[in-house]
């Protein structure tokens, strides 16, 4: 008998993903994948009305996610929120204030990038994402994006090398965007009826960072990541259990922005993916 599987991580083109929502969602059934969650940057774009139809047509169970941008103690940290209510007007503004969020950071970017000899024309950035993510309500502008026209118009030969180069945390052109607490954003995850995780913990380095979100109002922690070194999983599983927290995972899966990583190779089994949607499991053991 095959194993259930749910990826509870993964981007589509509505934030820096390569794959369409409903592509998405034809791979994961390709995959094998019984449960998804599209969890793209600060934006719940994917879950239209088509979207939601076409997973419940491949038999695929879809819940809703998102992965929140953050910051503490001038840390970046991701919280991913899931089986939250997608008509909840909170969490639908708290989106469309990260996505003006956004759109100064890449203004930013593109300024900078300028002034270093690699002009890049707004209006043809935003031409060349819409024509491959017509679903996107209201399009914004991320790193790869801006990287996948770097290479578009020879600036640099690969995406690594724009990031490496110039995109990437401490580079040239590199700007730190503004961002809200992980207090702030465990609270519309709960008022919008859903569960608040704290997104890939091993990237946390900083131990009191660490410490003071393991104080926090959280509900659960990605246990299962594709990026783990070996037995990382089992230091989150042992933090979850002693706090009685969900466990959840996913792949990270990026489609051919990050080919190396592939949907569905990490992932939950039915037990951790039932207690995470029923609410008279959550907070028992």
């Amino acid at each position: 008998m095959t194993s259930f599987r749910a990826d509870l991580h993964c981007h589509s083109t509505c934030s820096d993903g390569s794959m369409r929502p409903i592509e998405l969602l034809n791979h994961a059934v390709e995959k094998g994948l019984n449960a998804l969650s599209i969890t793209d940057h600060d934006s719940i774009d994917a879950y239209n009305l088509e979207t939601l139809e076409t997973a419940n047509e491949l038999g695929l169970k879809l819940i809703s996610g998102v992965e929140f941008s953050t910051v503490l103690n001038q840390i970046s940290v991701h919280l991913l929120g899931y089986d939250f209510s997608l008509d909840n007007e909170e969490i639908v503004s708290f989106c469309e204030m990260h996505k003006m969020r956004r759109q100064t950071r890449y203004r930013a970017i593109l300024e900078l990038l300028d002034k270093q000899g690699m002009p890049i024309n707004e209006d043809e950035l935003l031409s060349t994402v819409s024509r491959s993510a017509p679903e996107r309500v209201n399009l914004t502008i991320g790193r790869p994006h801006i990287a996948q026209m770097m290479v578009q118009i020879g600036y640099v030969e690969t995406l690594q090398e724009a990031f490496k180069k110039y995109l990437g945390d401490g580079c040239s052109c590199y700007v730190q965007g503004e961002y809200v607490t992980p207090e702030a954003t465990i609270d519309i995850i709960h008022k919008a009826g859903g569960v608040a995780v704290i997104a890939h913990p091993h990237l946390i380095k900083d131990t009191s960072v660490l410490l003071k979100l393991l104080a926090m109002n959280f509900d659960g922690i990605e246990c299962y990541y594709s990026k783990f070194p070996p037995k990382e999983h089992e230091r989150w599983l042992k933090i979850a259990t002693q706090r009685n927290w969900l466990i959840t995972g996913g792949s990270d899966f990026h489609g051919t922005v990050k080919p190396l990583t592939p949907l569905g190779c990490s992932w939950i089994n039915d037990t951790h993916f039932k207690r995470l949607l029923d609410r008279d499991l959550r907070y028992t053991t």
